[in-house]
């Protein structure tokens, strides 16, 4: 039976699994942004939940992420939440161009492109400061969101 998992229907399996998890993220301390630094650790995985988005009766997980190199859990939160640089993150990024698909600006075409650390090209190219890259690159539209945290002693590996 190709749509079953230990005689579950897969659907059902993964229900459950997403049920528990939901569960267990829904009982942790809740963090906003900006967040206290010495509240969250060096190390460790972020689960970003959406103000009004809900699943299984909890917050609903609308990313789960980590970091690149040791103790860089905050500067990683920091370049997704505060500093507006698509470049410098991809959930970011990814939130400009759904907005930019969803109103069909042509300034998706501009938006796709990475200029990662060419102020002068930056410049040239968008004709404004490098500071804020479009109106859908606003601190603003990502106070909505809060994290829960779990805190690890290493940089983990995924």
């Amino acid at each position: 039976m190709e749509n079953s998992f230990n005689g579950y229907p897969r659907k059902f399996k993964m229900s459950k699994h997403c049920n528990t998890l939901h569960q267990w993220f829904s009982e942790m301390k809740k963090f906003v942004f900006p967040f206290e630094e010495r509240e969250v650790p060096k190390n460790g995985i972020y689960i970003l939940f959406e103000k009004g988005e809900f699943a299984h009766s909890a917050d609903r997980i609308v990313r789960i992420g980590t970091h690149t190199g040791q103790n860089q859990l905050r500067s990683r939160l920091f370049q997704h939440f505060l500093k507006e640089n698509k470049d410098r993150s991809i959930f970011r990024k990814n939130i400009g161009r759904a907005l930019l698909n969803k109103d069909k600006d042509s300034f998706l075409e501009k938006w796709e492109l990475c200029i990662c650390g060419v102020r002068e090209l930056v410049h040239k190219f968008y004709h404004q400061p490098c500071v804020n890259q479009s109106r859908h690159d606003s601190s603003d539209r990502m106070r909505p969101f809060k994290f829960r945290k779990i805190d690890v002693d290493r940089r983990i590996c995924v």
